[in-house]
């Protein structure tokens, strides 16, 4: 839809909507957070398992890596799910089986030798495949309850969740492991989740079954551009049906998605980055104790937080005034990954203060770049929304794969970190390349080869 349809809200719809919507975001914050906050739970506790299992560089790249293998695999498989069952009752099994197996993690401190390295891999492994399907619930949700203009800041906002659990869940997961041993980091975090996820069958709806939303609501939201009929017992009829197969082949086939898909690579650099070695590069390299790091790495992550509501409002804000989605959403990326590029500078300082500083600026540049599963949902196919966002994840999260191999091995072979920071701006680089002459407009996808059903195909 282009954006200047979205803007023209009709102004009775306006007066009478409710705010329903934005109480779906915040159970989308809080269960992004959540899963964010059991992700980094093993770089937290990475230097206490290392020392007590006794594990090189690169073994621990691999533990780092485990999650993102299986989340990798499962990612389309994931997104069937969703477009299949629908996002609530897929999501709420993801996270009631991600807190289950975080919470097991803490078990293999009962275990030694090859027992608990292998048992360790194997529960990171389980963890990632049963987190597979909640960034395409997240963007699938968003699509069917926020009209395109406000988009960028609700995507920014559950995206910008995985700052704000560093700063939350940092300094208490770094206390825990003091005080009680790294086990302890696992049973609490994974009893939260199971906690969490009761609550979300409380919560989450469809926006035309949710019964505190209002006629008015519902009509503001469709007429902006959300698809409210994506979920839900109330849609006003069946989605067409898809060849999966075909589906990814044609999607994989579009220029403006392989430029979108490449961005995210790199931006999960920066990702990963920070959610495993960062913390052992305070610990390491910067001769904090971990108690100390726990509480440094939430300052870094409070600007990223900062900047991705900075980076959404910005998008949003571009889009009413006039601009097209195309630069409305590029722009901030553009601008965001120059800033992360500042933290090769770190190479160059001796203070603790300001490197802390400098990397602050970075995670905050990299909140502000931060867009990419907005313009997932601008982009999907209204037919393979979960499929979509799954692919696009795929390409992301290949970086949780690559990215603690390959500072391990620089690790490895330079003993230290000034050659990862160099690989991690690296990549802000590229992301920026990606969008400016890969990318061209955004606009959403319409599929021509792969609707199973001649009906579907000509809507």
């Amino acid at each position: 839809m282009d954006h200047t349809t979205t803007t023209a809200m009709p102004a009775a719809a306006t007066k009478l909507a409710s705010r329903t919507r934005w109480t779906i975001l915040t159970m989308l914050f809080i269960v992004t957070t959540i899963n964010y906050a059991d992700r980094a739970s093993i770089s937290i506790a990475g230097p206490e398992i290392r020392k007590a299992l006794g594990l090189s560089p690169i073994e621990m790249g691999f533990v780092f890596s485990a999650f993102a293998w299986s989340y990798v695999l499962a990612q389309l498989p994931g997104g069937w799910l969703l477009d299949r069952f629908g996002s609530k009752i897929t999501y709420f099994f993801s996270i009631f089986l991600w807190s289950l197996f975080t919470m097991l993690t803490g078990t293999v401190g009962f275990l030694s030798g090859a027992a608990a390295v292998g048992t360790l891999f194997a529960l990171r492994l389980v963890v990632g495949a049963a987190e597979a399907p909640s960034f395409p619930g997240n963007s699938r949700i968003t699509s069917a309850w926020f009209p395109t203009h406000e988009r960028g800041l609700a995507s920014a906002l559950f995206n910008s969740a995985q700052y704000f659990a560093t700063v939350l869940f940092a300094p208490i997961m770094g206390w825990l492991v003091h005080a009680f041993g790294w086990q302890s980091v696992f049973f609490v975090m994974g009893g939260l989740g199971i906690a969490i996820a009761f609550v979300w069958l409380k919560v989450i709806y469809g926006p035309k079954d949710h019964p505190s939303v209002s006629p008015g609501e519902l009509t503001y939201i469709e007429a902006g551009g959300a698809l409210v009929d994506l979920d839900g017992a109330k849609r006003t009829s069946e989605p067409p049906a898809v060849d999966t197969l075909a589906c990814v082949k044609e999607l994989l086939s579009n220029r403006m998605l392989l430029g979108v898909y490449i961005g995210q690579y790199c931006i999960n650099t920066l990702t990963y980055f920070f959610l495993t070695w960062f913390p052992v590069y305070l610990v390491q390299e910067r001769h904090m104790t971990i108690l100390k790091a726990g509480f440094v790495a939430s300052l870094p992550a409070i600007a990223g937080f900062l900047g991705g509501v900075v980076g959404g409002t910005l998008s949003d804000r571009l889009a009413k005034a006039g601009f097209s989605l195309s630069m409305s959403r590029k722009l901030p990326i553009v601008m965001g990954m120059m800033l992360s590029m500042s933290m090769i500078a770190c190479n160059y300082i001796e203070q603790d203060m300001l490197i802390v500083a400098v990397m602050a600026l970075a995670f905050f540049g990299k909140g502000v770049g931060a867009l990419g599963w907005a313009v997932v949902a601008d982009t999907s196919p209204k037919e393979a929304g979960g499929l979509s966002g799954a692919l696009f994840n795929t390409f992301g999260n290949i970086a949780g794969i690559t990215t603690p191999i390959v500072i391990g091995y620089i690790l490895q072979a330079t003993g230290s970190f000034a050659g990862a920071l160099v690989f991690v701006g690296a990549n802000a680089a590229i992301t920026i390349v990606s969008y400016v002459f890969i990318v061209g407009e955004i606009k959403r996808v319409k599929l021509v080869k792969s609707l199973v059903d001649s009906p579907a195909r000509a809507r």
